[in-house]
């Protein structure tokens, strides 16, 4: 009989799903080791990726005065005298504060953290390269992976230049440079790439977007991502989409691309911002037997568990959506799966997705198109933020919110907003999804006033009316004053 485990689970990375899967599992009363290579707790989501860009964006609203142009129609301008080290300092002060919230988390429930370089010699077994030096062997039950993932960095651009950067790189770019720069190029139209530009622009930088896809962020509702394409056109922001990178010159002052339409765009920085890859390299785990898939993505099953079966992988390593939110939630599901915890077994079929632009997009269920490839006979109803008084108070009446529902049962399918708050906004309509509800929950419900959430209102008033005119039912179409 083979002697029993150090410990009951081994978790390799400190991200969202790392902490989460490690506190689950102490929770039960379980012994636990994490362990972290980088200097700091906490992976991409706190130390180079949500946090930080989103304490950015805050930064970039306060130190512009963007918002002030929309409450008081006035032209807005950079603070003055405002420095690249100014505009960091925030962001490092709340990361530094969210490092020292995960430690006492791990502390709390009592989960052993380990400095160094990991590997999988075997399917029990943690092989530590300590940072502090030597080796230790770390042997569990089941081990999860949530190493997470890095910028992806194609081998023809130079990330060595100092006026290069990726979006774990670009929040050192005080480290080479004073003053905000004039003039930016961001490679890439996803998520990463709509955010930081948006920022950028905000703070008056003039920012070039290049993509090779015609549209962005290509998994948004069409028409909510023509209206942030819009709104971001109205703060300056250029555009270069279809288009391919062919060829990239630096100099001592900035980068200069070469595009494959014929065109050159030149800046002061460019900063590249076109997909990531996971964090697998130096594991071992094709020798292991745990199958990978493109960029190394570690291929799961519904409970999270690899090809082998004491091993489990949860966050950015298996890939979209790629998500703080969903990575807390796959690790939670994979232990409760891996410990016979009995807790929560399955992760929610309604999954809320925000984009951290200027302003914000979110959304929940199915898009139009969706809908189209489907098969599915759907409706759209939509309402401005303008509809609102909250909305005019905030300065933000171009937001908008978009329902699309089942127009047999009036079963809410999917909703989409553009503007102010639409990370939390979308919540409303994610709970009432998730019961399998109608829009007559919008309709019957009393909100706050002045509120943004009652726009849901306004959207569903919105959705009866196509419903209504589709059943040819004059009698009772509501006016435009019931609807007021």
């Amino acid at each position: 009989m083979s002697p029993p485990h150090e410990f009951d689970l081994v978790v390799v990375g400190s991200g969202p799903a790392g902490e989460k899967g490690a506190a689950q599992v102490a929770y039960f009363g379980k012994r636990v080791a994490l362990v972290e290579r980088s200097p700091y707790l906490g992976g991409a989501s706190i130390n180079t990726g949500t946090v930080p860009s989103k304490t950015l964006r805050e930064t970039a609203l306060y130190f512009s005065g963007l918002r002030q142009r929309g409450l008081y129609g006035v032209d807005y301008s950079l603070r003055e005298g405002l420095t690249l080290p100014d505009f960091m300092y925030r962001c490092r002060a709340v990361v530094e504060t969210q490092r020292d919230l995960i430690a006492k988390n791990l502390e709390r429930h009592g989960v052993e953290v380990i400095w160094g370089e990991a590997s999988l010699p075997d399917p029990h077994t943690v092989e530590v390269r300590l940072g502090a030096g030597g080796v230790r062997r770390l042997t569990a039950d089941v081990i999860l992976l949530a190493t997470g993932s890095s910028p992806h960095r194609p081998a023809e651009v130079p990330f060595g230049h100092p006026r290069i950067h990726d979006s774990d790189s670009i929040l050192a770019l005080d480290q080479g440079l004073a003053e905000i720069p004039a003039s930016m190029a961001v490679i890439g139209g996803g998520v990463i790439g709509i955010e930081y530009a948006s920022i950028f622009t905000a703070l008056g930088v003039r920012v070039t977007l290049v993509d090779g896809r015609e549209r962005l962020l290509p998994f948004v509702d069409g028409e909510i991502a023509s209206r942030l394409q819009a709104r971001l056109a109205e703060l300056g922001l250029q555009w270069q989409l279809g288009v391919r990178v062919e060829r990239v010159d630096t100099s001592e002052s900035g980068v200069t691309l070469a595009l494959s339409n014929g065109a050159t765009v030149t800046a002061d920085v460019g900063l590249w911002a076109a997909g990531r890859q996971s964090n697998v390299a130096g594991l071992g785990l094709e020798q292991l037997g745990v199958k990978l898939g493109n960029r190394g993505l570690v291929l799961v099953n519904d409970r999270f568990q690899t090809s082998v079966p004491s091993v489990y992988a949860a966050g950015d390593v298996i890939g979209f959506p790629a998500l703080a939110s969903t990575s807390m939630e796959q690790a939670r599901v994979a232990m409760v799966h891996a410990f016979d915890l009995k807790y929560k077994e399955q992760l929610s079929g309604v999954i809320p997705l925000a984009v951290y632009a200027i302003p914000e997009v979110a959304m929940v269920g199915l898009t139009e198109e969706q809908c189209r490839e489907r098969g599915l006979r759907y409706i759209a109803g939509r309402a401005l933020f303008e509809r609102s008084a909250r909305g005019q108070i905030l300065g933000d009446p171009q937001g908008v919110i978009k329902l699309v529902i089942d127009p047999d049962s009036k079963r809410l399918l999917g909703v989409h907003i553009v503007g102010e708050s639409a990370s939390e906004l979308i919540h409303t309509g994610a709970s009432v999804m998730a019961e399998g509800g109608t829009i007559d929950r919008f309709i019957d419900a009393v909100y706050n006033y002045p509120t943004l959430t009652d726009v849901y209102k306004y959207a569903a008033y919105d959705c009866l009316v196509t419903l209504h005119r589709l059943q040819g039912d004059a009698a009772l179409r509501p006016t435009g004053s019931a609807l007021g």
